[in-house]
């Protein structure tokens, strides 16, 4: 069986620093900004079943419950000490290795910690309603750096990197408007019952859930009966897994010792306050950011990094109706929310349809969808007429406004990618464009114009967008080679390995597993389907 990839680990991004300190800050520390990379699929596994992610009680606690402080700590550090179940004198190289890597990287510490102090209180307190592990609140920080907007080669998303299909079936919608795997209070709440389920697979052991969380709880459980056979230990520290999983828990094990005992590692903890950062308040309706901002009295990307589920300039038509705010702006917000007119909660736009318009190229130019003009305008269907008028939902401010929104991310990751001396070149989308077809037209590899354009290299593209494409050749390579490609099913045959189909086709590896979406190290089985995209003049 082959398992879907859910999470991968993402480098961390320059933020500034807190100021204050737990410990003293050793000289001549590290510069170094990340922490060893861990390129894995962690997965989830097809008999790992979810009864739709958000239980009703735990959603209603969770959006009630969120702004309620309690007495006791000075610091949310003081509190996840506490909270702490797992053995964390494991004697193993591979935790040592860890904690060296963090005590010389003070300043990654600051970076995540100054990320950190905005969910990290909430996350924690999710915890304890369920008495799991408090080690699990540095889980975020292995995965995405407790980055929100962390989004991996793998198409997963978020500070607890949720791929597409896992974040569904743990209740994570996502649209065009919103995606639920980056909502704290979504995918914390998809994350903690998720490894609620993986540890009551492996009769409470946090080790091996961690592992299946990783890599799956087949592979986990395949490398126990692999051991039992032999007359070995069935514990995680001895088992034989993909080398990503084997420093998974080392990493968490390291993180946690550090911040038990960080002075004895060299390091200084940034203090957070253990008072909750946010407030969830009921909005009732979409509300446009940059007035939500004000009306709050706080800046547009605090909002956003609060609400990072939030793809565009407005809260999603559809829900969720909730917005978080930060707790000392809270009672502003809901006082001025109390008093703005239904009317004024975005801005609205007269617009008389011209020849040739269509309500997708009109939601283009607005900035929204089809479906909320449609609802808007009591249009059935997808007619409309010449002199029509149209009363569409609009952006209160300009683009440049909503810094922190999907587009306005991925035009700044299109800027900031060129090498110096190399020209950018934009290619508008066509109907049935992919990556690949776009990568090999223009002579670039697919992972660097995924990366290029803050994508993933299994995205599916929308007609229209534009993908800046970097390159030392200030014309587009247009060659014969993208019109002889043809896409090729193949059904794999006993005996088969992805080398030997990728040798046959002249292809790579690691192109197979991207457009299959599988791993590399996973075994194929007779009868399966592969699709391909092969140069026909070079396949054997």
């Amino acid at each position: 069986m082959h398992y879907v990839p859910l999470l991968c680990l993402l480098s961390a991004m320059s933020l500034p620093l807190l100021s204050g300190c737990e410990s003293l800050h050793p000289q001549g520390a590290s510069t170094e900004s990340n922490p060893p990379p861990i390129t894995r699929a962690a997965r989830m596994d097809a008999d790992v079943r979810t009864d739709g992610a958000l239980r009703p009680s735990d959603q209603q606690e969770a959006e009630t419950g969120a702004g309620q402080a309690d007495e006791g700590y000075d610091t949310v550090w003081q509190r996840l000490r506490d909270s702490f179940q797992l053995d964390l004198d494991v004697n193993d190289k591979r935790v040592r290795d860890q904690l060296a890597w963090y005590s010389r990287n003070q300043s990654y510490m600051d970076r995540t910690a100054e990320r950190a102090r905005r969910y990290l209180p909430y996350i924690i307190r999710e915890i304890e309603k369920r008495d799991m592990p408090g080690e699990l609140a540095l889980l975020p920080l292995v995965e995405s750096a407790y980055d929100p907007f962390a989004y991996s080669h793998g198409r997963a998303s978020g500070i607890w990197q949720f791929i597409p299909a896992t974040g569904r079936a743990f209740g994570m919608e996502q649209n065009w408007w919103y995606d639920g795997r980056r909502d704290i209070i979504s995918a914390t709440n998809g994350a903690l019952s998720y490894l609620e389920k993986l540890s009551g697979r492996f009769d409470g052991d946090y080790e091996l859930a961690l592992a299946s969380y990783n890599a799956g709880a087949g592979r986990v459980l395949r490398a126990m009966r692999r051991n039992e056979r032999q007359g070995r230990p069935t514990d995680y520290w001895n088992l034989h897994l993909p080398a990503e999983t084997r420093h998974y828990v080392p990493k968490l094990i390291a993180l946690a010792r550090i911040v038990a005992d960080p002075k004895s590692h060299g390091i200084r903890l940034e203090p957070i306050p253990d008072d909750p950062y946010f407030e969830v308040v009921d909005i009732g309706g979409q509300l446009d950011l940059a007035q939500a901002a004000a009306m709050a009295g706080v800046g547009v990307n605090e909002i956003y990094r609060l609400n990072p589920g939030f793809n565009r300039w407005a809260t999603a038509p559809d829900g969720p109706h909730r917005l978080l705010v930060p707790a000392d702006s809270a009672e502003k917000f809901r006082e001025a929310l109390t008093t703005l007119p239904e009317d004024q909660r975005v801005s609205w736009r007269n617009y008389t349809v011209q020849s040739g318009d269509t309500l997708i190229s009109i939601a283009r130019s607005f900035n929204t969808t089809p479906d909320v003009i449609r609802k808007h305008n009591d249009i059935n269907g997808h007619t409309i007429r010449e002199g029509e008028r149209l009363l569409i939902p609009a952006a209160g401010n300009a683009s440049n406004a909503y810094a922190l929104s999907e587009p306005n991310r991925r035009a700044a990751r299109q800027a900031a990618s060129g090498n110096k001396g190399q020209n950018r070149i934009d290619y508008r989308v066509n109907a049935g464009d992919t990556l690949w077809d776009i990568a090999s037209a223009h002579d670039v590899g697919v992972s660097k114009l995924a990366s290029w354009n803050n994508l993933a290299p299994g995205d599916t593209l929308r007609p229209g967008d534009t993908l800046a494409i970097w390159t030392d050749d200030p014309q587009p390579r247009r060659s014969e080679r993208r019109e002889m490609v043809r896409r090729v099913g193949y059904t794999v045959r006993s005996g088969d390995s992805l080398r030997h189909i990728a040798n046959r086709f002249n292809v790579g590896v690691s192109q197979i597993a991207q457009w299959n979406n599988i791993n590399t190290q996973d075994y194929l089985q007779p009868g399966q389907r592969l699709k391909l995209y092969v140069d026909i003049r070079n396949a054997h």
